[in-house]
């Protein structure tokens, strides 16, 4: 058996003190060329302040858009949610509608969905929990003998169905019963702003408003469904149906189906039976497409994604191209600042400094420059986008992702476009640059 080998301890003691040395010794450099680079851009203010000019444009026209999106998004999918659990909507016109006024001739031309063919689809469904119909009626002021609410009011003419598709939950009283619908009853559910605004020091079960002229009894209050200061969400009335046919007028007239499927697991099936269903209900042949429009809250979600999708690329390369021309802006800055800082190259050269701390000083000056100025877009972009959520009254929004981007972005732009300069002042020869006057 031979001698068992002899560990040196100081080895590995020494390899790991001289790798934190190194580390030290990088960060030191980086942060003394930060300090430099800094410097370089302080002592010429007007210059650095129009080369990041275009580089602060760019950023905030990424900024500015995006942020806006996302308030516009954050409030769409809010207001589109109001539907309940596993519920779809079906009705004659389509939920969005992104063409011109020549697209709409197809829907004008469709026959109106009557309240017969939701009772017709109700009672040969399997899958269906509830099947409401409603229609939004009216919208003004309405009163109660204690105060007025704002001239926003929508009036909502709906059937016992409507509440659980609707997920409607009640704060207090009832919700409407059938016997409410058949009999066109003059009663009504308050949405619990409508509640607050006219019952402020009680309850509004039992009380009496008036709408439109017509005194309503109040049976039930609905539990705020949240959202944003701007949702209607809570700002509505809602009456029996026939009640609100009979007033307004059933001509012409196409009303919404909302349609609840017993659970997840059976809602595509649901889907799809409901359209059959209305299909046949309403005589449409065989192979043609339906004429009649069928939503939820997901579908409605990916088609505005969809759209804004193509608007936010379509930003994201023009603002790309304003940061190119500034990258080009930068280039040209910084091969002027490499021809007025000849000399100073020379001296460092001739102290000691090797090329990679010359070639990381002017790359960084450039990355400075650079994210000084997406600094200045981001924040001012985000400031002009949730200009938009101040106006529609919603919460404002912060994108994140996007903020990342755009410094990542002005980093790259500095990378990209100061490393030739950086090279050029790196290889200058120390000796031509002492004598550089």
């Amino acid at each position: 058996m031979g001698v068992p080998p002899v560990l040196d301890r100081a080895g590995p003691v020494r390899s790991g003190w001289g790798a934190g040395r190194r580390r030290a010794w990088f960060w030191a450099e980086v942060a003394e060329g930060f300090r430099m680079a800094m410097a370089a851009l302080v002592a010429h203010r007007l210059r650095s302040a129009l080369t990041l000019l275009g580089v602060l444009v760019g950023v905030f026209s990424i900024m500015v858009t995006m942020t806006a999106l996302r308030v516009l998004q954050s409030n769409v999918e809010r207001e589109m949610s109001q539907l309940g659990a596993h519920t779809f909507a079906v009705r004659k016109w389509p939920a969005l509608y992104f063409g011109g006024p020549e697209g709409l001739e197809k829907y004008w031309r469709r026959k109106p969905i009557t309240w017969d063919q939701a009772r017709w689809i109700e009672d040969r469904a399997r899958w269906v929990a509830a099947v409401g119909v409603e229609d939004e009626f009216w919208a003004g002021e309405v009163s109660s003998r204690y105060a007025r609410t704002a001239p926003t009011v929508r009036l909502l003419g709906v059937t016992t169905g409507c509440f659980p598709a609707r997920g409607w939950v009640l704060a207090e009283g009832r919700a409407l019963m059938e016997s409410d619908v058949v009999n066109a009853r003059e009663v009504c559910v308050l949405g619990s702003r409508v509640a607050r605004t006219l019952f402020p020091f009680g309850s509004a079960v039992g009380q009496s408003i008036k709408m439109d002229g017509v005194p309503y009894r109040v049976v039930g209050v609905i539990a705020p469904r949240g959202g944003g200061q701007g949702s209607d969400q809570d700002d509505f009335v809602a009456v029996p149906l026939r009640t609100a046919l009979n007033r307004y007028g059933h001509r012409n007239r196409s009303l919404t189906l909302l349609v609840q499927a017993r659970d997840g697991a059976v809602f595509e099936d649901c889907m799809e039976e409901v359209r059959g269903l209305l299909r046949l209900a309403r005589r449409v042949p065989p192979g043609a497409e339906d004429d009649f429009e069928v939503f939820s809250n997901d579908s409605l979600i990916q088609q505005f994604q969809a759209f804004t999708l193509a608007v936010r690329i379509g930003v994201a390369v023009i603002s790309s191209i304003a940061l190119v021309a500034a990258g080009v802006g930068i280039m040209n800055i910084m091969l002027v600042s490499v021809t007025e800082r000849t000399r100073e190259i020379g001296i460092r050269r001739a102290v000691g400094a090797k090329r990679r701390h010359i070639l990381g000083q002017f790359i960084l000056e450039a990355v400075a420059l650079c994210e000084v100025g997406g600094v200045l877009g981001i924040i001012c972009g985000i400031v002009g986008g949730n200009l938009t959520a101040w106006y529609f009254k919603v919460p404002p929004a912060i994108p994140w992702d996007w903020t990342l981007v755009g410094l990542l972005s002005c980093s790259a732009v500095g990378v990209v476009f100061g490393t030739y300069p950086a090279l050029k002042a790196a290889y200058l020869d120390p000796i031509e640059a002492l004598r550089y006057e």
